[in-house]
């Protein structure tokens, strides 16, 4: 079966632990930190494979994990960066966020990748926290916790023409009679179920041709699986639309049709609306084709659409459509071209010349500040990856932390919303008591154990 959209799971890989650890050698005094950083944990990459043309392997294997990095170690020695995980889709393949519809990437060239998962960056170790004052940092960074996000997939079949067109208008029987595609023509509508795809050949010329299952009345709207078919026109170039002039099915208005289709396509995509178009009036072997073929052809005249008499059946008129195609697509080809090419002309640097400097990032959409009966809480992104990477129960760590939100401007936020020592503050999956860093209870010797003394 064709499959054409799938929904799977990732988690990227966690960054190893920064080590924790001291210089310890004979006759090396006061040694000072030599903790290695952790590795970065593995990302999760889609690669275009050309070799592909359904996500149907994703109708079993739905979760996919990337290993983690691993912990540094003594004498400054890295922890080893988990390898990347690889998901080979096909060409045409887009990705969205699951949770918010987020568009995250689009692959359409073989071998092209694209990052769907970011892994962990690598715990920093203690060496890089010692300065001039603090000589013997007992801190470390924890690994960044991977990505972890389900994405749809959606396919789009690419192609340079798309048909399209009511069911039973001929589409399937043209595609069979231009490529070596050979679709399911039979003499009831819907036989087409999924797109076909052919290759034509036309002189020195070739282009992909796309056999789109039928449209009715209401597809925009999802009515016939409209809205799982008109996708697949979405990245063709040209389209040909087929009508049955014969009115074989009892279809005895041509005209209608003609407008009755194409406002489906502007009421689901004005850009699809706006696509360049020839019509193919077909089955013009029959003679209710013909007696209606000089209405029709003076209506299009009128709309300033080309228009080409057609019998998919006898193969009569085929030439001169390819022709007309051809043709088409490559005056697109060289418009696409020079526009290009003006592109790259305009781009001078000289007088006039404005360098491009981004905007100032602006810090206080990072992160949200709240006041609550219960105290604070202090949410977001860049915080919710600070409190994971740092122990808070250390006073170590609590010192870096204090420092880190200084830097990003929360405690400067806090202080406006009237903060003070004792305060409960909600940062993440942590909770702190606001405040000087509290030092941990000091440990009594067996003899002061043994005579009670505290």
């Amino acid at each position: 079966m064709f499959y054409d959209h799938a929904t799977i799971s990732l988690k990227a890989g966690n960054g190893g632990d920064g080590a924790m650890h001291m210089r310890r050698e004979k006759y090396v005094s006061l040694g000072g930190p030599d903790g290695g950083d952790g590795g970065r944990g593995g990302s999760i990459y889609l690669e275009g494979d050309p070799n592909q043309n359904t996500l149907i392997s994703f109708r079993f294997k739905r979760h996919f994990v990337a290993p983690d990095g691993t912990g540094g170690g003594r004498r400054n020695s890295h922890g080893r960066a988990g390898q990347d995980t690889v998901i080979r889709v096909p060409l045409g393949t887009v990705v969205h966020d699951a949770a918010n519809g987020e568009l995250l990437g689009d692959v359409t060239e073989p071998k092209q990748r694209v990052l769907i998962a970011r892994g962990g960056r690598g715990g920093l170790g203690n060496t890089h926290f010692k300065t001039a004052t603090h000589q013997t940092p007992e801190f470390a960074q924890r690994g960044e916790p991977g990505q972890k996000r389900d994405v749809a997939l959606e396919l789009r079949v690419i192609a340079d023409v798309g048909l399209v067109g009511y069911p039973n208008a001929g589409k399937s029987s043209f595609l069979a009679a231009v490529s070596a595609a050979r679709p399911k023509v039979a003499a009831y509508p819907f036989t087409t179920l999924e797109p076909n795809l052919g290759v034509v050949g036309f002189a020195d010329d070739s282009f992909v041709l796309a056999d789109i299952p039928g449209l009715i009345e209401g597809a925009s709207d999802g009515a016939g699986l409209g809205l799982q078919f008109l996708r697949h026109i979405e990245r063709t170039r040209l389209l040909l639309h087929i009508i049955d002039v014969a009115g074989v099915d009892g279809r005895a208005d041509p005209i209608g049709d003609f407008h009755r289709i194409n406002t489906e396509l502007q009421r689901y995509s004005e850009a699809l609306a706006t696509r360049p178009q020839i019509v193919l009036a077909n089955k013009l072997d029959l003679p209710e084709a013909q007696e209606a073929w000089p209405e029709f052809r003076a209506e299009m005249a009128s709309l300033g659409i080309p228009v080409f008499p057609l019998s998919a059946a006898t193969r009569e008129g085929v030439d001169n459509v390819l022709r007309a195609v051809i043709i088409r697509l490559n005056a697109m080809n060289q418009a696409e071209a020079d526009a290009r090419q003006a592109d790259v002309d305009s781009f001078a640097v000289g007088p006039g010349f404005e360098r491009y400097t981004p905007a100032p990032r602006d810090r206080a959409r990072d992160f949200h500040v709240e006041k609550t009966n219960d105290g604070f809480i202090v949410s977001g992104e860049p915080i919710d990856r600070l409190v994971a990477m740092i122990d808070v129960h250390l006073i170590a760590g609590q010192a870096y932390l204090k420092q880190r939100l200084r830097q990003l401007g929360v405690i400067a936020s806090l202080d406006e919303l009237g903060i003070k020592t004792g305060d409960t503050v909600v940062l993440g999956s942590e909770r702190i008591r606001w405040g000087p860093p509290e030092p941990p209870p000091k440990r009594r010797s067996a003899l002061s154990r043994k005579l009670g003394v505290r």
